[in-house]
């Protein structure tokens, strides 16, 4: 395992790169299907990493905690598959369904999406807002490795500093997880 950092190659203001992925629920999702929505979270994730693993009620929460103020949570997983057979799509599928996702969970095959807004390990969590501009691109929480209990709250204070139209007191603090897994 391969422990990194989250990079910043999107900045602040930044428009969300577009995607044309699949979902565990076999639907094709772009961004145009969550236009109308107030604010966008994408967390770049997958199925075997412990620091993901250890996120999945976090990611959850968030997604159940503001669906109703308008948030919209996105998972990708761009890990390549031959060699991490645990992150295939039929697998994405079985997690989903084992830890009742609440959200939509997408492949990104090819690889380009991670590429296009330079995540690099997993979870590596965008905020966006209405316009698809990058508010908050870091951590969920400071509980940087599994097992470790947060005492600051990353994401919910950015998400609910987005909804009520206040600014954005943080600046990018990055996530911990595994590197993504690159097709050679």
């Amino acid at each position: 395992m391969v422990l990194l950092k989250s990079e910043q190659k999107l900045k602040i203001g930044d428009k969300a790169p577009d995607f044309c992925l699949k979902g565990v629920d076999d639907k094709v999702y772009s961004l145009k299907d969550f236009k109308n929505e107030k604010a966008l979270l994408v967390v770049f994730m997958c199925n075997h990493c412990p620091y993901v693993k250890a996120k999945f009620e976090v990611i959850k929460g968030i997604a159940s905690k503001y669906k109703d103020r308008g948030l919209v949570v996105v998972g990708i997983n761009s890990n390549e598959s031959i060699n991490y057979p645990d992150d295939s799509f039929e697998n994405m599928k079985k997690a989903a369904k084992e830890k009742k996702f609440n959200f939509a969970y997408l492949y990104d095959e090819t690889q380009e999406t991670a590429k296009d807004y330079g995540a690099v390990c997993t979870p590596d969590p965008f905020l966006f807002d209405s316009n698809m501009k990058l508010v908050y691109h870091g951590r969920l929480d400071n509980a940087m490795s599994p097992g470790e209990t947060a005492t600051s709250h990353d994401m919910d204070d950015a998400v609910d500093a987005l909804l009520k139209g206040r600014p954005i007191s943080k600046g990018f603090l990055p996530s911990q997880g595994c590197s993504i897994k690159w097709k050679d």
